[in-house]
């Protein structure tokens, strides 16, 4: 990290917490220095450059901002400006764009305040609205379609991914499926006959490469934050598979029932055992407030329930959080109830760690996926288990998830 950056963040950090405590912009200098309108974000990995979009308008007298991958917009809500320093804090997560404006350019630090070693350098440019390129070259690749994909991690160990590309001249849109959930909104160019992708969720900052050799198949690098590395293979494949989901987590020989113990944020004590619980279909999210995939399915849960609740069902998420202290839990988890309006119990259960995890719910075979759903029914027993999560980026797979919860759902709620 520069000096400069690293100067500017020590200046701004009393202000940059201030701004996790309240929803509403702070913009008194704002108007004559940070400019509406498109700005093309760039961060610094050990990867290469990858870039995103901003956009910055005004909302009455306040200015917010959104990111956008693809279709994709996520609601920026606070602003914070002190002369030419500015602070964007990234809605649910514990990360914040901190920067200094010099006209039509911003440089600052993507910091992440729970890893603030993992803090990566950004650049952003005003009025410009591409990804990697900004004109279509007249020789680009055909990715367009659906790929069986290997990516293999810095251990050697391997998973497979489905890969699903759209593409209109050397812009290509489209994500991949894991079994352990997807890479959400991917979006980018064809440059120089290599592919190149990203995505910024405002914690998680992606950068998919690849080439195609003469027989048509693609083999490429994926970097995640600053430093993480993978590599990935891929052909063309039509019907792509995954394991199946509701095969991969499951309950030990013996077990028929969930149990757990678990403080929700008033620290009362909450259980499978309680009367609010009884004589209801129950859905059990394994969830976190760092997960982007987690930030997908309380979308979807929060919304279902809303328009449920009047049934015999309830939902509670199990947090598992970064940190082993219920304060800061409590507080990732009250942003995540806030942004998305959600209704439902959330308890406190662990830190974000699988194997430990793993402890807290010991009839288990294991956890291998933040999120993981467990449908149990109104006798108290599991009856299917969920692992990962198929966001709204999957496209028709989103689709065909939601139709089966719904079937599953309609299913438990008639017995």
């Amino acid at each position: 990290m520069s000096k400069v950056y690293y100067t500017l963040l020590c200046f701004l950090f009393l202000v940059a917490c201030q701004a996790d405590k309240t929803t509403s912009s702070s913009n008194d200098d704002v108007s004559q220095s940070l400019k509406e309108g498109t700005w093309r974000v760039v961060l610094d990995s050990e990867g290469g450059k990858v870039p995103f979009l901003l956009t910055i308008e005004k909302q009455q007298t306040q200015l917010i901002g959104y990111l956008k991958n693809a279709e994709e917009k996520i609601l920026l809500d606070t602003i914070i400006t002190k002369g030419d320093s500015l602070t964007i804090p990234l809605h649910i997560f514990d990360a914040a764009l901190v920067g200094k404006i010099e006209g039509e350019k911003i440089q600052g630090i993507f910091h992440k305040y729970y890893a603030p070693e993992q803090s990566q350098d950004f650049i952003a440019y005003y009025n410009q609205s591409y990804r990697f390129a900004e004109t279509s070259s007249a020789d680009t690749l055909d990715v367009a379609g659906k790929w069986q994909v290997t990516f293999t991690d810095q251990e050697g160990e391997s998973y497979p991914a489905i890969g699903i590309f759209e593409q209109e001249a050397n812009l290509v849109t489209g994500t991949f499926l894991t079994e352990t959930g997807d890479y959400r909104y991917l979006e980018g160019n064809i440059v120089d006959n290599q592919l190149l992708l990203s995505t910024f969720d405002g914690n998680h900052a992606f950068l998919f490469k690849a080439t195609m050799n003469d027989q048509g198949a693609l083999t490429g690098e994926f970097w995640s934050g600053k430093d993480y590395q993978e590599t990935w293979k891929a052909t063309r494949n039509a019907a792509a598979t995954l394991s199946d989901p509701y095969q991969l987590t499951y309950l030990k020989e013996g077990y028929d029932r969930l149990a757990f113990r678990f403080p929700d944020l008033d620290s009362n004590m909450v259980s499978l055992e309680d009367a609010k619980y009884q004589d209801k279909v129950v859905i059990v999210q394994i969830f976190g407030t760092w997960c982007p995939n987690c930030m997908d399915e309380t979308a979807f849960l929060a919304d279902w329930y809303t328009r449920n609740k009047n049934q015999p069902v309830e939902i509670i998420g199990l947090a598992y959080e970064r940190k082993p202290d219920f304060a800061y839990a409590k507080k990732r988890v009250q942003k995540v109830i806030d942004r998305f309006g959600v209704d439902y119990t959330f308890l406190i259960a662990g830190i974000n760690d699988k194997k430990e995890a793993a402890k807290t719910l010991p009839m288990l075979n294991e956890i291998i996926s933040f999120p993981t759903t467990i449908f149990i029914d109104k006798k108290g027993k599991v009856r299917a288990i969920h692992t990962g999560f198929t966001g709204p980026g999957t496209g028709t797979y989103y689709t065909a998830w939601r139709e089966e919860f719904n079937d599953l759902m309609g299913k438990l709620l008639s017995e």
